[in-house]
């Protein structure tokens, strides 16, 4: 496994740019989805429904803008659709308006997870947006698929660290003093290089 840069190479500059009711939208969605702590606290996006940090601290925002997901160049038009959504659910629900958020982050945190289960529940016609858009947000928290995972881990990333992967050695490479299976199954090859490549 060889070092790689804090993200992957050019992914800053391949980030779309989206409006702040769309990252505030899109944040309090993936709060839904992996809950955290307020970041300060007038967080409006993130509800505080968990300790510690969620997906919005993982960088699930940074990870959706990102060329690579292939949902990027959509991410306004599903922010507005969350909230035409949100919109509906609170005037069934005869929850007050808060014009001063998008309406999404308006709803309370047990009201985003409701909206959400009837998104992705088997037969809606949108099903599957709301649920690949639910596996990034995940992705984000468990696997940092953004960032070089030791940097991640330096930086404290909460996932990661929720999931106890631990630190590389000195020169970033990974090694197990135990093998997986209890036995090495098999001698090294003569001929593997040192980042573990055949020749």
């Amino acid at each position: 496994m060889q070092k790689q840069k804090a993200e992957p190479e050019g992914a800053a500059e391949r980030r779309v740019r989206i409006t702040d009711d769309a990252a505030l939208t899109l944040e309090a969605y993936a709060d839904s989805i992996v809950p955290g702590e307020k970041r300060w606290p007038g967080d409006r996006a993130v509800a505080g429904a968990a300790e510690g940090g969620g997906a919005v601290t993982a960088g699930a925002l940074q990870l959706l803008r990102w060329d690579a997901t292939g949902i990027h160049d959509d991410l306004e038009n599903l922010a507005d659709l969350a909230n035409d959504h949100a919109r509906a659910y609170a005037q069934d629900a005869g929850l007050p308006p808060d014009p001063s958020v998008p309406p999404f982050v308006a709803l309370s945190y047990e009201d985003r997870v409701a909206l959400i289960r009837t998104l992705t529940a088997p037969g809606h016609p949108e099903k599957e947006f709301w649920v690949l858009l639910s596996l990034f947000c995940n992705m984000a928290f468990d696997s940092a698929a953004h960032l070089h995972t030791a940097e991640a881990i330096a930086a404290g990333h909460p996932g990661l660290r929720a999931m106890g992967i631990t630190a590389p050695d000195d020169d970033g490479l990974w090694r197990f003093e135990d093998f997986g299976y209890g036995r090495e199954l098999a001698p090294l090859h003569p001929a593997t290089t040192a980042g573990g490549s055949p020749a």
